[in-house]
């Protein structure tokens, strides 16, 4: 019975990683496209036999998007990098304060504001792009990293999973740290945070994945002086037809930091998500 058993938990197991093996295949195959397309010329990939290997190769065209001063693809990418780190930085600051505060306010006023950051889950990011964009131009915050980063600091995702997190953390900690002598500042500073990197790595690597591929609202910020990786790889696509050599080329390049934030921190993705109490 027990051989049985064993063959039948070894077949399990066997057939666990040939799925695993699928789905990995099915999910690098569009990363896969992109390299192909990136050294391709455009011929081959606009033709209508697919060839997974193309003939010959263009290695060129990563040197004429780096070449190409008009362009100003490194600008882009130094602006991504800095609107992205900044934006992470404030969102994770903003939304650890308050999803505290919203965990340890067990009274009616608690409730009410948590409940009106739900409802603000609801609303499209699309409808308040408008008063947003007024009230950023009011400012003169137009194609400035201001512009770019303070009016879509806030999340309130991710103010809810730091609530989700705070209210299964231990109050013991936070009991014996007030015992000791610690105010509540020192308490959340202190022992709060340190005992939580794992969701503030959760929430830090989400919010920098969705700052760098961000496009409508640099879009609407940025002129000359502040254009994202996204809004040059825009330029690709005019009405006259599309450069596709150039436009996955630059893919390429933008999602090179993209890749290597998510696997120096996908464990804390994990991590976050088992912390925070959200099944």
């Amino acid at each position: 019975m027990s051989m049985v058993q064993s063959k039948r938990d070894r077949g399990l197991i066997g057939l666990r990683y040939v799925v695993l093996v699928v789905l990995a295949v099915f999910f690098l195959l569009p990363f896969y496209v992109i390299v192909r397309n990136a050294f391709s010329d455009n011929s081959t990939i606009v033709a209508a036999r697919w060839q997974w290997i193309p003939e010959k190769f263009d290695f060129s065209v990563l040197q004429r998007l780096f070449a190409d001063e008009q362009l100003g693809i490194l600008k882009a990418l130094g602006n991504s990098a800095v609107v992205s780190v900044l934006q992470t930085s404030l969102t994770v600051f903003v939304a650890l304060l308050a999803g505290y505060a919203l965990s340890r306010l067990d009274n009616v006023v608690g409730k009410i504001l948590t409940s009106l950051t739900l409802f603000t889950l609801m609303v499209p990011a699309a409808v308040t792009f408008l008063p947003t964009f007024v009230m950023t131009a009011q400012f003169g915050w137009i194609d400035s990293i201001r512009g770019l980063v303070i009016p879509v600091m806030f999340s309130a995702f991710a103010t809810y999973l730091f609530r989700q997190t705070f209210l299964n953390f231990p109050r013991e900690l936070e009991e014996a740290a007030a015992i000791d002598g610690a105010n509540p500042w020192t308490t959340f500073w202190r022992v709060v945070v340190p005992n939580s990197m794992g969701i503030i790595g959760a929430v830090g690597t989400i919010t920098f994945i969705g700052s760098w591929n961000a496009f409508l609202w640099p879009l609407l910020i940025s002129r000359s002086q502040t254009p994202t990786i996204q809004i040059v790889l825009s330029q690709f696509m005019t009405s006259q037809g599309v450069k596709y050599p150039e436009l996955f080329a630059g893919a390429l390049v933008a999602i090179v930091p993209v890749v290597l934030v998510f696997l120096f921190l996908q464990r804390f993705l994990v991590q976050g998500v088992e912390t925070s109490g959200i099944k």
